[in-house]
């Protein structure tokens, strides 16, 4: 801890900013030239830079999973966005909450299942995704492709809108947390808080208001660095065209822009509801004991080798942007170490100080404190990834090290790719000499076959309680925010000057 954060009387806060679908490679923060995001550049500017961070499950809900509790998909049983986080597994909401903090939720996380806190105090929005089974893959008829599952119709009618669903949720979700943090602020602060915003966008559909489609011209939008014809195409993603029904909707070159062009516009919107949320933080004075963190679940390939979204163990879909910025406490660098989202638990954790270190961890981790690569002392270099959802017909695991990446399923060839050579990806170095090593330690880290028949078994038990809870009366667990109307704003049963210098912040007579 020394050297990292400069303790002060009390613990630290944390805002933690969640984007979904955002490719750090789309950032001006990372290195891209055309798209404008000051307000994380901003962000990236005072604070540690991590330059090769990876999600460790590249979809939604798995994802997230991991990022809450530290586990693998293959430890907690998230295998897919329709699977249920059990409510006995420890998240750093709980670990925060146990040592005193007042840990609050505003925006998605894609729960299902009927806990819909899972250690969160309070929950200020619904989501935007469902909380039932429905969206259960079938690995056992993979020939069929779910109804449900995306399809290249976002990219097909990509362009700007007016209004749409994200926009509306994402909204609210900025809103409610400004709101918190002025609540927060207007109160004796007796207790730190730990805010997780996690937005919706960019995460296709790609539409977005004009103001933000404008940002950009449409010659400065950069076409995908490598076509599908560059490429030897390899099995998963043969399935994840499947899949994403892209046989039977090829898209143009100009739907590719316009799509890439909604997506930089959708960046720059999350970066202004990002920007917002800071300027409450200073407004509510709040900033100088709080640690920003900026992170997404997963990133999206957004045309790379022919491929969209996410779901494979590529570049553009498993890398996400990592920033953990605290001015005057953490000195600003970047770093290059491999590291991801399973690393998120222990390192808040150990940041919240003596209150939440003393409390014991009750299950097993598979991530590491990020505190070394925070003081610049050293600190882990390896991922380790499982993708157990749609496209897959069995496991598909990844280990990421040094400059290696080697991902492996039992039904597929290997894949070996020297990133620091061949950032791309174009060139597969497995052979049985160069995979022979990568393979023992994925024998020895999984029993494969074990996993893939938990998975399946999984899949059929939320298939028949899908079945079964269409049948009759629907009880559904989606969660629902509850607000008691005859406590706000101004109420008879409330003294109204008392409700008046309550809600005015700063308070009349205090420094403004």
């Amino acid at each position: 801890m020394k050297g990292v954060w400069k303790m002060a009387a009390k613990p630290p806060n944390f805002l933690i900013l969640m984007a979904d679908q955002m490719n750090p490679a789309m950032l001006s923060a990372y290195g891209h030239k055309t798209v404008k995001t000051p307000h994380i550049d901003a962000l990236a500017e005072h604070g540690v830079v991590f330059d090769s961070a990876y999600c460790n499950s590249p979809l939604c809900a798995p994802s997230r999973y991991v990022f809450l509790t530290g586990q693998l998909p293959s430890r907690t049983g998230g295998f897919d966005n329709a699977a249920e986080l059990a409510a006995d597994v420890p998240t750093f909401a709980h670990y925060l909450r146990r040592a005193g903090y007042n840990t609050v939720l505003s925006g998605k996380m894609h729960f299902c299942g009927a806990d819909q806190l899972h250690g969160f105090e309070e929950r200020l929005t619904t989501d935007i995704y469902p909380a039932d089974f429905g969206w259960t893959p079938d690995w056992e008829h993979p020939e069929l492709r779910p109804s449900w599952y995306h399809n290249m119709g976002s990219v097909i009618d990509a362009g700007p809108c007016i209004r749409s669903n994200q926009l509306d949720f994402d909204d609210e979700v900025a809103a409610g947390a400004r709101r918190k943090l002025y609540d927060i602020a207007r109160r004796e602060r007796e207790r730190p808080f730990c805010l997780v915003v996690s937005l919706t966008h960019p995460h296709d559909p790609y539409a977005i208001p004009a103001e933000y489609w404008n940002r950009y011209r449409e010659d400065e939008i950069d076409p995908p660095r490598v076509a599908a014809s560059e490429v030897a195409d390899d099995p998963h993603s043969a399935r994840l065209r499947h899949v994403c029904d892209m046989a039977q909707m090829p898209v143009s070159a100009a739907q590719i822009r316009n799509a890439r062009r909604a997506y930089y516009g959708a960046v720059s919107y999350v970066d202004e509801q990002f920007g917002m949320l800071c300027r409450t933080l200073r407004e509510a004075k709040l900033e100088d004991d709080t640690i920003v963190v900026v992170l997404a679940d997963h990133g999206d390939m957004l045309g790379e080798r022919g491929l969209w979204y996410k779901m494979s163990f590529f570049e553009g879909a498993t890398r996400v942007p990592l920033i953990v910025s605290a001015p005057g406490r953490l000195r600003p660098r970047r770093v290059a170490s491999s590291v991801s989202l399973v690393d998120l638990l222990p390192t808040l954790v150990e940041l919240a100080g003596d209150g939440a270190a003393a409390v014991p961890y009750a299950a097993p981790l598979d991530g590491r404190s990020l505190l070394p690569h925070l003081a610049g002392t050293g600190g882990h270099d390896e991922v380790i990834g499982e993708y157990l959802a749609e496209g897959a017909v069995a496991p598909l695991v990844m280990i990421r090290r040094g400059r290696h990446k080697f991902v492996h399923t039992p039904t597929d060839p290997d894949q070996l790719y020297d990133l620091a050579a061949d950032p791309d990806e174009r060139q597969n170095l497995a052979d049985a000499a160069s995979v022979q090593p990568f393979r023992a330690e994925v024998a020895a880290r999984w029993d494969l076959p074990r996993l893939h028949a938990a998975v399946l078994a999984s899949q059929r038990r939320r298939h028949l309680v899908t079945s079964a809870l269409k049948r009759g009366k629907y009880a559904p667990w989606d969660f629902a925010p509850q607000r008691d109307a005859s406590r706000l704003f101004v109420r008879n049963n409330l003294d109204l000057d008392d409700i008046e210098a309550a809600a005015r912040f700063p308070r009349v007579g205090a420094a403004p």
